[in-house]
């Protein structure tokens, strides 16, 4: 799967590899900021960048007051404002104000530190950067519900302790490549999501159908079985097909993912609720399945219905169930 950046991972890297190396994170923003709170740079001592804390307007100040911190193994916190020219470079309307923390890696971010952060990321296991300017920075990975749920990064109340959110990137698992999927794909992806497919038909799921896309074609239970579902996680069951839709389900319901929508009817939602609960499965598990699926807007076609479970996978991610 991708990630969507690899920020702590490369200046873990540069740290080992003897180059030096330092974290600057995005912690606080004002008006029109061109990145949100939470987003990275890595610096390394030779003066290598990766990531981005404003894209592109104080990129430069920020690299020369890292590489001080590194000589010096001290944090530092930056404050810059964005003017409304340079904002405009980069696609916004107007300037705004942003505070950059940055952290050498050793003194001030513990290697064995940031080695957790990165294996936490790997094993797309949630977790909560704590950190400020005074302390000792620590990793979390309970009591930041509502941060985790939002993927917000922020100031705790004290305004001095820094919470950066670091969430496994989203996925989502489609069971039945039919003319649906051709329209979610697309959608899920510039949503921020991964989307891969699954269906175990040749005509259905084809490169040729989903060029450039992660098909595997396999059982859908066996698929899903074998590339996990967690709480990053939503399940889309398309198919119409018991056969293939209700092994797929009976496999999600015993997970954490976040969202499960089936297509059809209230007729056959009902249907597929009896033969669940033939199956053995609670009622609290079959309260889980969004069916039918989608918010109901009166959608009219695949791209319709596509709106509608995309804009009900969101509502459930941010709000809840």
């Amino acid at each position: 799967m991708n990630r969507f950046d690899d920020i702590p991972e490369t200046a873990l890297a540069w740290h080992r590899a003897g180059k030096g190396a330092a974290l600057a994170t995005v912690v606080q923003t004002w008006g029109s900021a061109p990145r949100r709170t939470g987003a990275q740079l890595a610096i390394s001592g030779e003066g290598e960048i990766a990531g981005s804390v404003s894209g592109g307007c104080v990129e430069g100040a920020v690299i020369t007051e890292a590489l001080d911190a590194i000589a010096a193994e001290k944090p530092v916190m930056l404050e810059y404002g964005v003017s409304d020219g340079d904002a405009f470079a980069v696609g916004l309307a107007c300037g705004g104000t942003i505070r950059v923390l940055v952290e050498p890696v050793g003194r001030v971010l513990p290697e064995p530190l940031l080695a957790e952060l990165v294996e936490a990321r790997a094993a797309r296991t949630p977790v909560a950067y704590i950190t400020g300017m005074t302390g000792t920075p620590r990793i979390e990975r309970d009591g930041h519900e509502e941060r985790f749920r939002m993927d917000r990064s922020g100031f705790e109340e004290d305004g001095e302790t820094f919470v950066a959110i670091h969430n496994p990137p989203l996925r989502l698992l489609i069971v039945g490549a039919v003319h649906v999927a051709q329209a979610l794909v697309p959608m899920a992806r510039l949503a921020g999501y991964d989307p891969v497919l699954i269906d175990p038909r040749p005509a259905f799921a084809s490169a040729a159908r989903f060029p450039g896309e992660t098909i595997i074609d396999d059982w859908p239970d066996q698929g899903v079985r074998g590339f996990g579902l967690d709480t990053r996680t939503a399940l889309v069951l398309l198919t119409h097909d018991p056969k293939l839709d209700d092994p797929a389900l009976i496999e999600a319901l015993e997970t954490d993912v976040f969202y499960i929508g089936a297509l059809g009817s209230t007729r056959t939602h009902a249907k597929r609720i009896a033969r669940l609960k033939e199956a053995g499965l609670s009622e609290a598990q079959l309260a889980r399945i969004h069916g039918p699926i989608g918010i109901d807007i009166g959608a009219a076609g695949p791209a319709e219905i596509a709106v509608s479970i995309l804009a009900e996978m969101v509502r459930v991610l941010r709000q809840g169930a």
